[in-house]
């Protein structure tokens, strides 16, 4: 059996025992321990197999961080257990967003170690499961608002940010725009993937699925043709993303400006609904009913985000105005950029392609970064809610 090199990181040495018995424990794992984070990688980095990298940030903390982002980066056979005597909310969100892959708060306790490494060693495995995906709708009940571009721009940036495989979906059944948004010519739509759902495995999805460019953002267009749009049903498509979220940390869906059986059991799916408007009284309005018809779902009222589009600070109606109107906190304003988006979309490009440092993309990787930071904050106040409140 071939072993994965572990390298076991910490400066305190009652902590690395403790880490080293209970890793002893696994049989097809090489414990090696170091107190030098500059000699770590060196070994990491000088092997050529499958490793783990157990990293004690109790000390040194931004040092180790540092090392974790450039293990994940450069090695990539290596995945890394991050572990602290001072655990907090803060912390976990930068040990992840460096490239962790699991937290272990110090002292250890043993079956939550055990998990974490079992965790990490099932992503060796040849078919990955991502069992906490997330499902971000992007919608709106009138054209011309601009969810489109929201969602195209978006998952962009959650690839970038989180480094984990996004699957953008556009459930535009009848007049779909993503592809042209990308400027890409899919093999394969919507359609075909529901007529082989019981086929799919990971490696079927990241083929089948268009790739941009040399992203981790997978897209699935909308079928080419009214008729196989009529023969979708709601159940299929609750079905395709229960089969997407084995594969894909984030599903980010183009819903329709509709509310028939398909685009309701895409909602219904979602974690997060972005509902977009813009800051006028028929788009309000339309939003109004909207939020109405979201409370009579059942749906819980910190799922529906409000985004407001084309914002403009100088607009008659003010964001005090709209939050009265719509009895609703706004969650996020992205700026009024006519150039940069029209640029973008005749292009076919992501507005961050055209100019990164433009207010209207950096909004968009800003949405992004809070986004993946609150579901972070969300999912590990849950899994160490007991640890923070002592």
């Amino acid at each position: 059996m071939n072993k994965i090199f572990t390298v076991i990181l910490s400066d305190e040495f009652s902590t690395s025992e403790v880490i080293k018995l209970f890793a002893g424990e696994f049989d097809n794992l090489e414990i090696c321990q170091e107190n030098d984070y500059s000699e770590a990688y060196k070994k990491i980095a000088n092997y050529q197999g499958k490793s783990i990298l157990l990293a004690d940030l109790s000390t040194y903390k931004q040092q180790k961080l540092e090392l974790i982002l450039k293990v994940t980066k450069e090695c990539k056979s290596c995945k890394v257990l991050a572990l602290s005597d001072n655990p907090s909310v803060d912390l976990i969100i930068e040990i992840m967003r460096a490239g962790a892959k699991e937290f272990v708060p110090i002292p250890i306790i043993k079956s939550e170690f055990f998990e974490s490494v079992n965790k990490l060693l099932s992503e060796f495995n040849e078919t990955k499961k991502t069992n906490n995906c997330k499902i971000i709708s992007v919608f709106s009940n009138k054209g011309g608002i601009g969810k489109t571009s929201l969602a195209t721009n978006l998952a962009l940036e959650l690839s970038k940010i989180t480094k984990e495989n996004i699957a953008l979906i556009d459930l535009n059944f009848q007049m779909g725009d993503i592809t042209t948004f990308l400027d890409l010519k899919p093999s394969f739509n919507i359609s075909y993937m529901l007529e082989n759902l019981d086929k799919i495995n990971e490696t079927f999805l990241l083929s089948t699925l268009e790739r941009y460019k040399k992203t981790s953002l997978y897209v699935l267009a909308d079928p080419p043709y009214f008729k196989q749009a009529d023969n979708i049903q709601p159940r299929q498509i609750t079905k395709l993303f229960n089969t997407l979220k084995e594969t894909f940390s984030y599903i980010i869906v183009d819903a329709e400006a509709s509310f028939e059986g398909k685009n309701i059991a895409a909602l219904d799916n979602s974690d997060l609904v972005l509902l977009v408007s813009v800051a006028n009284l028929p788009a309000l309005r339309n939003t109004q009913r909207c939020l109405e018809l979201f409370k009579k779902l059942g749906y819980d009222k910190e799922k529906v985000k409000i985004i407001i589009n084309r914002y403009m600070e100088n607009d008659e109606i003010k964001e005090t105005d709209i939050e009265k109107v719509l009895s609703k906190k706004i969650y996020w304003k992205i700026p009024n950029n006519y150039f940069a988006i029209m640029t973008a979309i005749n292009k076919g490009i992501p507005v961050s392609e055209i100019n990164d440092s433009t207010n209207i993309a950096r909004s968009y990787k800003d949405l992004a970064q809070y986004i993946s930071d609150n579901l972070y904050k969300q999912n590990m106040v849950e899994k160490f809610e007991n640890i923070l409140n002592n």
